[in-house]
């Protein structure tokens, strides 16, 4: 390993990133979570920017301007990574530009399908792309097509995807045609990361989570989304319900003619702590003769099947805490309104699919999250046939099939919104 200037190191491996990269038009690095890619891959945008032509701009793309913020432009402030670089970083979190070695730098949040008509008409020198493969194809075929400045370069980090994924088979494997280097990056590539934080990272996925942000793989998610669920393993009596700690949260996903399900949500009070699903509860319209509910009648029946004791047998008395969250489904803002209007605080829930996935999955792999058995028919009927789409893997894409989804969403919604509870607790890597 080599010094930095500023006292880092790098890896040998990225270091010959850094003397190869630009070789070509486009500049793809993919790999394992926590690799070093966003690391070394600032320092060549930095050395980029000096470069760039001045004639067209300079872009930075995030799936949205939060995550960009999140994921890059932190780093790129931070004094203790950077050195004095850093100071000539200029930005305030949410803005759509920065200034960075002086020049001015447009930010775009690109994660949905009429993300492409921001860059259109743009003339482009240099581009950075964070978690590329989140972004829509024809967004990024758009943003190719704005390179067109004389020695323009656009430079991307993604973890993996699917083997079928447009990234891999577009442009990756046909590197010669589509001028595109590629750059696979595992965490042994990155120096700076101490053993025990390694470990936690292995901890941190399962299955196909592993295999992607682990080992670096592009892998396809195929089957039963939580093969690693098992009835005798995962599903507990009342009777045996350990002691509870603290009543987390609800996590509830809205529909209309769809299923309104909710989930309740536990922390265990034990030496080795669990996540324990107290309840669900729903209410399908198909099922009721094909009756609706307006927002007021599901929010009464969501608040009372929280409080209602009969609900919760009598003899564990930690279940009749008061959730501390309640999580909605993102889009219910009917609901919400509702909810605020009977005097009930909800938050919109954590929506990112894959991870609140990866960590349901890692859950149920260790044995840290169980199932009252008598009170969560609900997500005990969805949890061994939610499945992922296979004609989206087709495509490279990760999918769930639009099917016993409803208590999937409630209970990954309320996992993934209490991360920061219970992952110190449970020893987790809160940087998964």
């Amino acid at each position: 390993m080599s010094a930095t200037p500023l006292g880092g190191v790098f890896s040998p491996k990225q270091l010959r990133f850094l003397a190869t990269w630009g070789r070509r038009k486009h500049t793809i690095l993919s790999g394992a979570v926590s690799a070093g890619k966003t690391f070394v891959s600032l320092w060549a945008f930095l050395l980029a920017v000096r470069r760039a032509p001045k004639h067209g701009q300079i872009i930075m793309i995030g799936r949205t301007l939060t995550t960009l913020n999140t994921n890059v432009m932190q780093l790129l402030m931070s004094e203790q990574i950077f050195g004095r670089l850093a100071l000539q970083v200029k930005y305030t979190p949410g803005a759509k530009t920065a200034r960075i070695l002086g020049r001015t730098i447009h930010l775009y949040g690109a994660g949905d399908s009429n993300a492409e008509t921001k860059i259109r008409g743009m003339t482009v020198s240099l581009a950075y792309v964070d978690e590329a493969t989140l972004l829509p194809e024809a967004f990024w075929n758009m943003l190719i097509t704005r390179l067109r400045v004389p020695g323009a370069k656009l430079l991307a980090t993604t973890n993996p995807g699917g083997r079928n994924h447009w990234l891999r088979t577009k442009w990756i494997l046909r590197g010669a045609e589509t001028d595109t280097q590629h750059f696979a990056f595992t965490m042994d590539d990155n120096p700076s990361l101490p053993p025990e934080y390694v470990a936690l990272q292995k901890r941190a996925f399962t299955g196909v989570f592993y295999d992607r942000f682990i080992l670096g793989k592009w892998v396809a998610a195929a089957g039963v989304v939580y093969r690693e669920f098992n009835e005798d393993k995962h599903i507990v009596p009342w009777a045996e319900l350990p002691p509870l700690e603290r009543c987390l949260a609800v996590g509830i996903d809205y529909g209309t003619t769809n299923t309104t399900a909710g989930v309740l949500l536990a922390l265990t009070k034990e030496r080795r702590p669990r996540l324990v699903v107290l309840g669900s509860w729903g209410y399908n319209a198909a099922d009721h003769h094909g009756i609706t509910l307006p927002d007021v009648e599901l929010s009464r029946r969501l608040r009372d099947w929280v409080a209602d004791d009969a609900e919760k047998p009598k003899h564990h008395p930690g279940a009749f805490v008061e959730p501390e969250f309640w999580f909605l489904d993102p889009s219910a803002a009917s609901l919400r309104a509702q909810l605020l209007a009977d005097d009930q605080i909800t938050w919109k829930a954590d929506n990112r699919v894959l991870r609140g996935i990866a960590d349901v999955s890692n859950l149920l792999a260790e044995g840290r999250i169980i199932f009252a058995a008598e009170t969560c028919a609900g997500v005990l009927a969805e949890i061994t046939e939610y499945s992922w789409d296979p004609k989206a893997a087709e495509e490279g894409v990760d999918e769930v099939l639009k099917e016993n989804d409803h208590f999937m969403d409630a209970l990954r919604y309320a996992v993934r919104s209490t991360r920061g509870t219970w992952a110190p607790v449970l020893g987790y890597a809160l940087a998964a």
